[in-house]
């Protein structure tokens, strides 16, 4: 069984950071790509950022000048650090990865049960 648990929301002001974090842990063989979505109220849950196995990474436009991926393959650990957060930022934040667990032969989605991130303004 393969669990995914994430940590570092919270409340902020509008222009601070936050640094979310994510480890994977379990039966795991393989991972491919590591990322977080978000899913703000009344809105479907949308891709943030993305970073693969090779470490090509993928971040959203309305986002990609402020936040950054990064993973650490030892730790099966992905990283979602977030500068000049903004009021339109807040939004619950899953962290997501493909797994390939030993008892399975072909890789699939797994999901962190999410944190809040709140940005004041």
């Amino acid at each position: 069984q393969v669990r995914l648990v994430e940590s570092g929301g919270g409340l902020v002001q509008s222009g601070g950071s936050l640094r979310l974090s994510c480890t994977a842990s379990g039966s795991i063989s393989n991972i491919n790509a590591m990322g977080w979505y978000r899913e703000a109220p009344g809105k479907e849950r949308e891709l943030v950022a993305v970073i693969r196995r090779g470490g090509t990474t993928h971040i959203q436009d309305s986002v990609k000048d402020r936040f950054t991926i990064s993973r650490d393959g030892a730790t099966n650990t992905v990283v979602l650090q977030m500068n000049n957060l903004k009021p339109e930022d807040t939004a619950v934040y899953y962290c997501n990865a493909d797994i390939l667990d030993y008892s399975s032969s072909s890789f699939s989605a797994s999901w962190g049960q999410g944190t809040q991130v709140t940005v004041s303004s």
